[in-house]
């Protein structure tokens, strides 16, 4: 079978391709020995399991072998060939609740599969006292993100979703211009990408297509029904992987839970943004098959009182000097995928790009394109603030650190999961099925009962159902 080069693919999130690991032999020692839920030496090795490791996985567990590969586990062998091979003495699977029985040693999971098994690996290994690195949008359905955060709080288990901005200087940055008032207060958001298509060579994925009706055989490399796991039964298509799946309903979550989770994180940390009020999208033609072309989801947040160390930036390492309540109005957020963007914002200077992909905040002083603040006078006063909000020690060392005993880390579930349940919200409002009736008004969330009051035949759309044999 003829398949997209994963090298292509993964270009641009940097895949370190690398040698395999040194021959030189070392000893697997049980977590539970090294005392990993308690106080142990940073300078032990955490054992570490790749589930999904064909893709973003393989990139995340070149990131971390500063600590134990030992186990393996994709359902692609061709697929994961790559990482297979780097990692030799790593044992292999194709069934991660198996590798998660018979691996008792395993300290912690990096979950790179699909979007549809995020939840699935996750709590499997959390319910093996695993700690859980996750990649965005951390999980499917907005059901799933709220037991993921929960049964991660239970546990006690160090956990991390793959949205690696977050630990980024431009991050901290973002929240120190808003927090100090550079722009004013913000009550307007804007972001957007291109994807999934940049409009000339279809570089990422297609959407606003239907299901293919040929039937060719399967691969003898793959396990179709496990690369299926929980999602409805369909015959198998080179259209559904690697990579394509995103912008299947069944399988993905488009645009939006790709790069969302990225891009909406500054936002929600310096806006100190926690659940919506009400969503609403409009988009170009959608089916019940994938995700359309382009759309444009707005959402609705209350005012707010929050001080730089509450609404959990205490837990992510995102403090500054400053005391005591700031009043911060209600706030419009916009995402735009499919190559549509946000008009020029007033005083924006003539000449100066929007880009493909970007951010706008918009203050009722001035406004921070990407991380360029305007007018300049806003930006005069800027340049002297203080760096007030300590740098992060990498992403992926932070969740080591964490397996460890230290801090949580920044993208820890109880972050990541409301996160990813905002960001998800938006997948609802594009339903097909919904289409009509939300051309009459906005859904309105209620976050705490985890269903929307507007609506009812939304709410199904929250959560998914599963294929017999698979429960969360």
């Amino acid at each position: 079978m003829k398949t997209i080069s994963s090298e292509t693919k993964l270009t641009r999130r940097n895949f370190l391709s690398g040698t395999a690991l040194s021959t030189a032999t070392f000893m697997i020692v049980p977590g539970s020995v090294l005392g990993l839920r308690g106080a142990t030496s940073a300078n032990e090795k955490l054992n570490l399991a790749g589930i999904g490791i064909g893709g973003q996985g393989g990139a995340d567990l070149a990131q971390m072998e500063s600590e134990n590969i030992v186990a393996l586990c994709d359902v692609d062998q061709n697929h994961a060939a790559h990482t297979f091979k780097r990692y030799p003495k790593a044992k292999q699977f194709t069934d991660y609740r198996v590798m998660l029985d018979e691996m008792k040693e395993i300290d912690g999971v990096v979950v790179g599969t699909p979007d549809h098994h995020h939840a699935f690996a996750s709590m499997a290994a959390i319910s093996h006292g695993k700690h859980v690195y996750c990649e965005k949008p951390l999980t499917h359905s907005v059901w799933e993100a709220r037991q993921l955060a929960q049964a991660a709080r239970a546990a006690k288990v160090a956990t991390q979703m793959g949205n690696q901005g977050q630990a980024s200087r431009e991050t901290r940055r973002l929240c120190e211009y808003v927090w100090a008032g550079a722009i004013g207060k913000v009550h307007q958001a804007h972001i957007w990408t291109d994807r999934p298509s940049n409009g000339l060579f279809n570089e990422y994925w297609p959407q606003g297509v239907t299901r293919p009706k040929d039937t060719p055989s399967i691969p003898s490399t793959l396990d179709w029904d496990l690369w299926l796991g929980p999602a409805p039964s369909r015959p198998y298509h080179p259209a559904y992987l690697p990579f394509v799946w995103r912008g299947w309903w069944d399988f993905g979550t488009g645009a939006l839970g790709d790069i969302g989770c990225h891009s909406m994180d500054p936002v929600f940390r310096a806006l100190k943004l926690g659940a919506p009020l009400s969503v609403q999208a409009s988009s170009t033609r959608v089916n019940e098959e994938t995700f359309p072309l382009g759309s444009i989801i707005t959402y609705q947040f209350p005012a707010r009182f929050a001080t730089p160390q509450g609404n959990n930036y205490h837990v992510h390492g995102l403090s500054d000097a400053a005391s005591g309540a700031v009043e911060m109005p209600k706030c419009k957020l916009v995402w735009y995928d499919g190559g549509l963007r946000p008009p020029r914002s007033e005083g924006l200077p003539e000449g100066v790009k929007m880009g493909d992909n970007g951010r706008l905040l918009v203050g009722d002083k001035g406004f921070i394109l990407n991380d360029q603040i305007y007018p300049e006078s806003c930006a005069q006063e800027a340049r002297d603030l203080p760096r007030t909000i300590p740098p992060s020690e990498g992403h992926y060392k932070e969740w080591i650190t964490a397996a460890k005993g230290g801090k949580p880390a920044g993208a820890n579930f109880d972050w990541a999961g409301p996160l990813a349940e905002s960001v998800l919200l938006g997948n609802v409002a594009l339903r097909v099925q919904l289409r009509e009736e939300l051309t009459l008004y906005r859904l309105l969330w209620d976050s705490k009962n985890l269903k929307f009051t507007n609506l009812d035949d939304a709410n199904k759309f929250v959560r998914r159902d599963y294929r017999p044999g698979w429960s969360l």
